[in-house]
């Protein structure tokens, strides 16, 4: 007894699809209101930091510069992210366009990485090199600008943080990567401001410059990590990510207690976006049964799975009678049917 058997989730549960999908405008809604927080603090710091460390000839002045610029050009990378993962599914992209969320946080990782951690390395270096002279003016407003960008700085991380623990406890918050990246930058934005405060501080009372190159290098350290972290999170959800194991180990369960399942030979999930998930399981049925009624059972599972999981966004069912090992190899080596 061998078939294969799909459907989209969304049909015959329009309420729960309906629901998640204004749950998820509302919470886009709030996010873009925090990227555009934090895009205009970013916008007016960069500006301030960049004419204070000319003025100043300030190392670790001019790496928070960039630091600030490249915030700012991911801030916009998120702000398309927002705009693009939400578009409707279509014929060219049958699963929808949720993975563009990761796309663009990917090139915001990619912006930490070159437009702030390289020119701040480049910043450290030359200093150490060359050497820096400072007057007392310029340690003073440059001290003045920092202390503005901290409090600036601070501000958009407690609103985005805000944000954070009002969706669903905090980890809701968490699983979107536009929030995710703008609460790595901003928290990343205050440490860099201490870290060059501290330095510039130690430059103005020792004489020496190595305090600010390093502080200047230190920055480019805690960038570079920054987007290593945030670039491997959206590499591994480009690439086809499963949901999380307790996701996973609650629909094999439910799977399992259906009496007409057999046994779950094997299931595969895949995150398509933030709040969508593509499930696809291979099942073996009780003996027994006709077409017709094996027709009847796959579609009320399915219907069951999706009132239950609402970010079962495609449910795709196998029914087989092939030996369990056999059926533990992925759709694509065994070539069997899976798709819509």
């Amino acid at each position: 007894m061998s078939g294969t058997s799909s459907e989209r989730a969304g049909s015959g549960t329009a309420t729960d699809g309906d629901s998640r999908s204004q749950a998820g405008a509302t919470a886009d809604r709030r996010t873009r209101v925090t990227v555009l927080v934090a895009l205009a603090a970013n916008l007016v710091i960069a500006v301030a930091k960049g004419v204070g460390g000319v003025l100043a000839g300030s190392p670790a002045l001019l790496s928070e510069a960039a630091h600030s610029v490249a915030d700012s050009f991911n801030e916009v990378f998120l702000l398309a992210a927002l705009r693009r993962s939400r578009r409707p599914a279509d014929r060219r992209h049958p699963f929808g366009y949720g993975k563009e969320r990761f796309f663009w946080s990917l090139l915001a990782a990619v912006g930490i990485f070159v437009m702030g951690g390289c020119f701040s390395f480049f910043q450290g270096f030359e200093a150490l090199r060359g050497g820096a002279e400072e007057k007392f003016s310029g340690y003073v407003a440059g001290l003045i600008v920092l202390g503005v960008a901290l409090v600036a700085e601070g501000a958009s991380l407690l609103r985005a943080l805000h944000q954070v623990r009002g969706q669903d406890g905090g980890l809701g918050g968490l699983r979107d990567p536009a929030l995710r990246t703008v609460v790595a930058e901003d928290g990343t934005a205050v440490l860099g401001v201490i870290l060059a405060l501290t330095g510039m501080a130690l430059h103005m009372v020792t004489g020496q410059v190595v305090w600010e190159a390093s502080a200047s290098l230190a920055i480019g350290v805690l960038l570079v990590y920054v987007a290593y972290r945030l670039g491997r999170d959206a590499r591994d959800r480009l690439i086809g990510e499963a949901a999380d194991p307790e996701l996973s180990g609650r629909i094999r369960a439910l799977l399992r207690a259906q009496p007409e399942i057999d046994s779950v030979e094997a299931l595969f999930t895949m995150k398509m976006g933030l709040d969508a998930t593509l499930v696809a399981a291979r099942i073996d049925l009780v003996p027994g049964l006709d077409s017709e009624h094996v027709e009847e059972v796959a579609v009320r599972i399915k219907r069951s799975l999706a009132r239950t999981f609402p970010e079962a966004d495609q449910i795709f069912l196998d029914v087989t009678d092939r030996p369990a090992g056999e059926a533990q190899e992925s759709p694509a080596a065994t070539g069997e049917r899976g798709g819509a």
